[in-house]
Formats: structure tokens, sequence, C-alpha cells
């Protein structure tokens, strides 16, 4: 247990120090802006368009300008926004020591490598879901600012479920960014990982098979396609699951048995 807070401290110390947290925090920060945006120019698309907030021939499918349709967005952009973003950051954890050429200085150390992996999972855990509850949080903020209306208790409930479940489904799949970002000793080939399974997972939702591609029930669980308990079943949250220990089985055992003297 020493060793695994040690290991702890010193993943969280590297994530303070960096200015990563800060750029994704504000990348991500666009969403319920956006969101807010969006549901401006619905209450009143004439008033937009004289504001000049939107062109002429500009065309929104973002639904009505009420709590159901901006809660839609946040979770869906959690879902495939954070598909990506939570991988960029997945893949900085896991790939740094190897584009900084320390990853032997690291395992050199009095700790095991089970502890430094295990530290680095937690920092991304705790990062990618804080995200998410800021998202959700400032989200909120701005719904209230832009007076959208259809609030209820019961709706803020569904929405916090939805969104919040959908950044748990993303985070889910990362130990297989982190696996592609240590087998590939560095960044990119997690990059490319992260796009494949996005485009592998609209794929499997247009053709019916996305209840059972792991990297699609975080989306379907955002109600992008349609209510969540029509698209999934329980062998969708077990497939996430099974996939997800996969990941982390796999992830530590490559860490453990893989030559780390480049």
């Amino acid at each position: 247990m020493k060793n695994f807070l040690s290991a702890l401290w010193v993943e969280t110390l590297k994530t303070r120090r960096s200015k990563v947290p800060f750029f994704t925090t504000l990348g991500f920060l666009i969403l319920p802006l956006v969101g807010g945006l969006f549901m401006i120019i619905l209450k009143d698309p004439e008033a937009a368009k004289s504001m000049g907030l939107i062109s002429a021939k500009a065309q929104l499918t973002a639904g009505t300008a009420d709590w159901f349709s901006f809660f839609g967005i946040l979770a869906q952009g959690v879902a495939v926004g954070g598909a990506i973003l939570f991988a960029i950051i997945t893949a900085w954890v896991f790939g740094r020591e190897f584009s900084d050429r320390t990853a032997k200085e690291l395992l050199a150390l009095p700790t095991s490598r089970e502890a430094i992996i295990g530290a680095k999972f937690v920092v991304v855990a705790v990062w990618t879901f804080g995200l998410s509850v800021v998202i959700f949080g400032l989200g909120l903020l701005v719904g209230y600012w832009v007076v959208i209306p259809g609030w209820s208790i019961e709706l803020f409930r569904s929405a916090t479920a939805g969104v919040l479940g959908s950044a748990l489904l993303t985070i889910a799949m990362l130990p297989f960014v982190a696996l592609v970002a240590s087998m590939g000793r560095g960044y990119l080939p997690a990059f490319g990982w992260a796009v494949l399974t996005v485009m592998l997972s609209q794929i499997a939702a247009a053709t019916g098979w996305g209840d059972w591609f792991p990297w699609a029930v975080s989306a379907l669980f955002s109600e992008a396609a349609g209510p969540r308990a029509e698209l999934l079943g329980l062998h969708s949250y077990l497939v996430v699951i099974l996939f997800s220990g996969i990941g982390f089985a796999a992830t530590f055992y490559w860490w453990r048995n893989a030559d780390q003297t480049r």
C-alpha cells in the first residue's frame, strides 16, 4: 500500500505540474457552452439570425429549446467527444515516459510495476470522471442562465444518470487505450486506436450490433440513437465489464513482463 500511495503521489504531481489538465478542461468546456448557444438559437431562430449568430441558410437539428434536449447534448457529447478526449488523457498518462525516454528510470525505482500502473489508472479515472462532473455542473449553470424551459426533478435525476453513466461506460473502455499506448511506446498508436474504435462504433450502431460492441455502448446509453431501454440489454453492460477487465489484465501483464530496456 505504501508503494502504491507513493506512485499515486508521483503521478498526481506530474499531472498537476503539466498543462495537459488545463487544456483538456478548456477544450471540454466548449460542450455545455455550445449546447447553451444552441438553446438560445432554438428559442428564437429569427432573433438569432438578426443578431448574426447563424446564417440564413443554417439548419439546426438539435431538437427543441428545453432541458430534455440540452441534457441530451451533454450526454452525447460526453459519450462521443469523451471517447476521444479521454483517450488523449489516457495516452498521455501511459505514453509520456516512453516519449520522454524516462521509462527505464521510472521502472528502476524501488516500486512495483503493479503499483505504478495502478496509480496511473486511478489518475486517469479520477481525471476523466472529474471532467465529466465539471461539464455537467457547468451545463446546469448554462441552462439556468439561458432560462431553458421544461425543468423537473425527475428529468434532472434521469439526466444525471445519463451523463455520468455515459462517462463511466466510456471510462471503462480506456484500459485498451492504455494498453495500446504502452505497447506502442508513445501517444500516436493510442490516438489511432481511439479513432478506430469511434469509427467502428458508428458502424456497429448503424448495422444494429452496437449493443454487442463495447465501445458503442456509451453512445447508445446517452440515447444518441433512441431510448436506451430499447437499444441496450443486460448483455451490453456485461460485455463492457468483460472487455474492461481484459484491458486491465492485459495492461498489467504487459508492464509486468515486457522488456523495458529501450
